[in-house]
């Protein structure tokens, strides 16, 4: 089988509209694809910079795939959450983007968005909090139905990403 190691970091993240940020992440890979070693998912800390519109998290990714075919491209995706002074959680953002193809060291910026909801919402969620959130997380990376939403852009999460591979060229897969 052909092997994929990813070592990287979540870095951080910048442009949102307040600090307190912290992030839920996972990966999503097809049917083809096997977790050998290392977590599918998780959460950074909260991070609230005082002077600055940056959000560091240096968040480790280790994840060791083995797969039979090249369907279903491992995917990561991110959720940025604010937590305010209550210690309520709101959401800031969603956001996804593919793992790098090319074997090497990979730096990134994955745009993030929410919905945007109804004109309602929005004036409920300037005095009140919350806002719209999606049902199904899996809209986050598949754009099955994802046209429908009315959407906001938010800020970006920023990535550092190590691709090694093993044994694709085994599998007639040049890099």
């Amino acid at each position: 089988m052909a092997e994929m190691h990813l070592i990287g970091q979540i870095k951080g993240a910048s442009g949102f509209p307040d600090q307190s940020l912290f992030c839920k992440w996972g990966i999503h890979a097809g049917g083809a694809w096997r977790v050998m070693a290392g977590l599918r998912e998780g959460q950074t800390q909260v991070d609230s910079p005082q002077n600055e519109d940056y959000a560091a998290w240096s968040h480790p990714i280790d994840l060791h795939f083995a797969t039979k075919g090249l369907q279903g491209w491992p995917k990561i995706h991110f959720q940025v959450w604010h937590l305010d002074s209550f210690g309520r959680t709101e959401l800031y953002g969603y956001g996804h983007c593919h793992v790098p193809t090319s074997p090497g060291m990979h730096k990134m910026e994955c745009p993030t968005w929410r919905p945007a909801g109804t004109t309602r919402e929005q004036i409920a969620q300037m005095f009140v909090g919350g806002g719209p959130q999606l049902r199904n997380s899996d809209l986050i990376y598949s754009g099955a139905d994802r046209y429908h939403l009315h959407t906001l852009a938010m800020g970006k999460v920023h990535l550092e990403l190590g691709v090694m591979l093993r044994n694709f060229d085994k599998y007639g897969i040049e890099c």
